[in-house]
């Protein structure tokens, strides 16, 4: 019997190493880095340096205003604190002076100067250039699944539990709450009707019982896509209009998630159809986790990481030079 494990991170531990980056500074150094990178092949690296441009599309000169953060202000986090300890785990092997601006917490506007930031809006050209998108509150966000139950063997429906507070939110549960294809409960005992829609949370397990689960955006991204396309259960969603470091802007409706319309009326359409199609549902979850196995390898990111920054330092009228 499959039981469905999404790997998480223990906050305690997460908390515990990221001050211990504050007080015990250099465990690593840059040259580790280098040294990570020199190892990679051609082909790595190129699918590397294409991530990089993707994230940070910054490419000219630019100066920050005269009062903007410094790397040095990472050394003091504030809430969300998981923000600065994600950012400073790479921009410490770079000088403590140097200016470098971010935005923290649900992003879905571009900053007014190139900043980091969790997510932006999805544009197909630079007009998202000042959102350099970076690995950050990861512990919450970067969840993958192994061990999962194959498709076929689970329950022909659409599973969704979700805090109900956003208007899109309310307005997806007023059209299928009682559909007999859905399976849906607000978790939340605000906003929405929670007198009607109210169930308790349920396990990622227990959601990977069925073969589709619900990705609605929240304030931004949804949260649960990327442990959804590491399993094999189907993501249905609009199509997405924020994206972050799992680059959603590059993901493709029908090849790896099934869209449905921005006002939801073609969900009943979708379902059936991809019910009397298994063998296309086979594919999408395939192509789903070729797209989620290029952020599998820890060194892979932490070589993609010290690149978007070195980017950006570069462009800055900071020297960039780490040490």
């Amino acid at each position: 019997m499959n039981i469905a494990h999404v790997q998480t991170k223990i906050k305690f531990f997460y908390y515990l190493k990221s001050y211990a980056r504050i007080f015990f500074p250099k465990l690593r150094t840059k040259a580790h880095f280098d040294a990570l990178k020199s190892q990679l092949k051609p082909a790595e690296l190129e699918k590397i340096q294409a991530r990089v441009a993707y994230y940070n599309k910054v490419v000219d000169a630019f100066s920050l205003p005269s009062a903007v953060t410094k790397v040095s202000d990472l050394l003091y986090p504030v809430t969300p604190k998981s923000y600065f300890f994600d950012t400073y785990e790479y921009a410490q092997f770079f000088d403590k002076q140097l200016p470098l601006a971010w935005v923290f917490g649900d992003v879905i506007t571009v900053p007014a100067v190139p900043s980091i930031v969790k997510s932006r809006p999805i544009s197909q050209g630079a007009d998202n250039a000042n959102s350099v998108l970076m690995n950050l509150d990861k512990v919450r966000h970067f969840r993958f699944v192994t061990n999962d139950k194959p498709f076929l063997e689970k329950k022909d429906q659409l599973i969704g539990r979700a805090g109900v507070y956003q208007k899109h939110r309310i307005e997806f549960f007023e059209k299928y709450f009682n559909h007999p294809l859905c399976d849906l409960g607000q978790v939340n005992k605000a906003e929405g009707r929670p007198e009607l829609w109210y169930k308790p949370k349920i396990s990622v397990s227990e959601h990977l019982e069925f073969k589709f689960v619900l990705s609605l955006q929240g304030n931004d991204v949804a949260t649960n896509l990327k442990w959804i396309m590491s399993s094999n259960s189907i993501a249905v969603t609009p199509k997405p209009t924020y994206e972050t470091w799992f680059m959603e802007g590059t993901l493709v409706g029908g090849k790896h998630y099934i869209e449905i319309k921005p006002d939801y009326s073609d969900l009943e359409a979708q379902l059936t159809y991809y019910l009397a199609h298994p063998d296309e549902c086979m594919a999408i979850i395939q192509n789903a986790h070729e797209h989620c196995q290029q952020f599998f390898n820890p060194e892979v990111e932490d070589v993609c990481s010290m690149m978007v920054l070195e980017q950006y330092f570069a462009c800055s009228k900071g020297s960039g030079k780490s040490i």
